[in-house]
C-alpha cells in the first residue's frame, strides 16, 4: 500500500509568494489546470489509487475533488492534513515578517521545529496532528494505494521527519511544486 502526497495546485498567493497557512484561498486558474494536468497523470500512470483525502482548505479540496472526478472518486475530508498555521504572519511575505517581527522571526528561524510563530503552531505541532491522520488513512486502506492531497510545510515537515533532517533545511531538501506528488511506503504510518 502506498501514499501519495499531492500539494495542491497553485493560487495567487503562491505566486505573490504570501504566507497562507490557515487562510482558506482557492486555486487560480493555472492551478485548477495543474490539478487536471495530475489527475491525467494519476488515471493514465501505475498509480492504481483507491482513495482520495483530502485537506480541508478551499485550495485542497478542489485539487482533491478536479482529480476525483476524473478517476471516479470521492474524496474524503480528513482532518489534520491542513497547512501549518503561522498564526499573525499569515498574508505577509516572508520579507514583511523579517521586517515587521524581526525578533520573533530569528527565535522562531533558530529553532523551527518547536518554536511557535505568534498565534500559529510550531512544526512539531503540525507532525503531532498530521501522523496521526496518515495513521487513520493507513489502518483504512490497508490494500489500497491511497492520495493525499496537502499542503507544501505538510510534505516539507513529513520528509524532514522521515529522514532525520533538519528542519531548518526544509525548504532546500524537499521542496514540493503545486500539484507535484510524493511516494510513500503507507506502512510506514502503521503502528
Amino acid at each position: 500500500m502506498k501514499i501519495y502526497l499531492a500539494r495542491h495546485g497553485e493560487t495567487d498567493w503562491n505566486i505573490e509568494n504570501r504566507i497562507q497557512g490557515q487562510m482558506d484561498t482557492e486555486l487560480n486558474e493555472k492551478g485548477r489546470q495543474q490539478a487536471e494536468e495530475l489527475a491525467g497523470k494519476l488515471a493514465g500512470g501505475d498509480y492504481q489509487i483507491g482513495e482520495i483525502y483530502t485537506s480541508a482548505k478551499k485550495r485542497a479540496c478542489e485539487t482533491a475533488f478536479i482529480i476525483g472526478s476524473k478517476l471516479g472518486v470521492v474524496p474524503t475530508i480528513q482532518q489534520g492534513l491542513e497547512e501549518i498555521s503561522f498564526g499573525k504572519w499569515e498574508g505577509y511575505m516572508w520579507k514583511q515578517v523579517r521586517e515587521l517581527f524581526p525578533e520573533d522571526y530569528q527565535v522562531w528561524r533558530n529553532n523551527r521545529r518547536y518554536q511557535v510563530p505568534p498565534e500559529g503552531e510550531s512544526y512539531q505541532q503540525l507532525l503531532d496532528r498530521l501522523l496521526p491522520a496518515l495513521g487513520d488513512i493507513a489502518k483504512k486502506e490497508k490494500v489500497n494505494n491511497s492520495l493525499v492531497v496537502t499542503h507544501s510545510a505538510v510534505i516539507m515537515t513529513l520528509l524532514s521527519y522521515l529522514y532525520h533532517t533538519p528542519f531548518e533545511d526544509m525548504a532546500k531538501n524537499y521542496k514540493t511544486g503545486n500539484a507535484e506528488i510524493v511516494e510513500l511506503d503507507g506502512n510506514l504510518f502503521l503502528n
